[in-house]
């Protein structure tokens, strides 16, 4: 198939690309590069434009005859999108709008959407299944899940056939260790762990240590970035026109803040220094997926099983690149 991968030059998108090459695909990348590394992308599948360009991308899908698109593209920080909320209604609701209308207009009918756990707020329930109410508590969620209705409209409006996978955590790098996370600011656990085993940071903060869990730090369910870029290639395979899929993509198994600490330490062999700080405002103490359902439809399992695996994998990137796109290749 021809695939246009919106944000493709991003941190899961990237992944997603190579995956698909390696499937047999034809992939162009849409990304504008703002917090994507076009070193992450072939060269020759990179096309630099707008969501809200959308006489754009209605010639970009009409050229390239696309088949279906898998949406990466959105701005993705929480605190941001507190501080920020316009930010995030423009980039993820209107440029989401735009590319649907784009889509529609050139006959494509086929969506992949990278959604997130945000859209269900602070659940009572645990593990969280599809089920739960989608409750979100900040901007970056309420984008997302208005993203998810407008992919429900536009299925029984107009055929659309759609897939909208909530991510938990995503975590780790390509295993090969050639493409792995570079965001600026970095605000994922992991990453900010590993920068501290690499000297960049003295030490690292956990945010809180008075949480209901065994430990007092937040529980979290960590799915590796390769695993979730396996879903999207499963989730393209069984689109239905006029209908929606939506999946929650995580283990099934959360680790404590301690635990990810622990395990950063075992598998670098460096101390890294710790310091208890105060809670972030919003942060509910356990997290984790019920994952049953991506089985059930998408005969999908997580390869990567332990947070130690996950770790594994993001160490070989930092490691190699420990500045990032920007260290080059190792």
């Amino acid at each position: 198939m021809r695939i246009l991968v919106t944000g493709g030059a991003g941190y899961v998108g990237s992944i997603t690309v190579r995956r698909l090459l390696q499937a047999g695909h034809e992939v162009v990348v849409y990304d504008n590069l703002s917090r994507g590394h076009a070193e992450a992308v072939p060269p020759e599948t990179l096309v630099v434009g707008e969501l809200e360009d959308e006489e754009h991308l209605v010639s970009l899908l009409g050229r390239r005859q696309i088949d279906a698109v898998m949406h990466f593209a959105a701005l993705a920080l929480v605190g941001e999108s507190v501080q920020h909320p316009e930010r995030y209604y423009r980039n993820n609701v209107v440029g989401s709008f735009h590319l649907l209308e784009a889509m529609r207009r050139t006959g494509v009918d086929r969506l992949v959407f990278s959604s997130t756990t945000a859209t269900y707020g602070t659940p009572e329930t645990m593990p969280i299944p599809e089920t739960t109410p989608q409750n979100p508590i900040n901007p970056y969620g309420f984008s997302k899940l208005a993203v998810e209705r407008m992919l429900a409209d536009y299925a029984a409006a107009h055929g659309l056939a759609y897939a909208a996978l909530r991510y938990f955590n995503a975590a780790g790098a390509a295993a090969d260790g050639t493409l792995g996370e570079d965001h600026t600011p970095e605000s994922h656990l992991i990453p900010l762990v590993l920068q501290v085993a690499l000297g960049q940071r003295p030490e690292i903060q956990v945010l809180g240590n008075d949480y209901p869990t065994p430990d007092g730090t937040c529980i979290r369910d960590y799915v590796h970035v390769e695993d979730l870029a396996d879903a999207h290639l499963a989730a393209l395979d069984r689109l239905q026109p006029g209908k929606g899929i939506q999946v929650n993509l995580g283990t099934g198994r959360g680790y404590s803040v301690q635990e990810v600490l622990d395990a950063c330490r075992k598998v670098t062999g460096h101390p890294i220094p710790a310091r208890i700080a105060p809670r972030r405002p919003g942060d509910p103490p356990i997290l984790i997926a019920d994952s049953r359902k991506a089985a059930e439809v998408l005969g999908w399992k997580p390869r990567y099983q332990t947070i130690e695996s996950i770790v594994e994998t993001a160490w070989r990137w930092h490691r190699n690149h420990p500045h990032g796109y920007r260290s080059g290749p190792q």
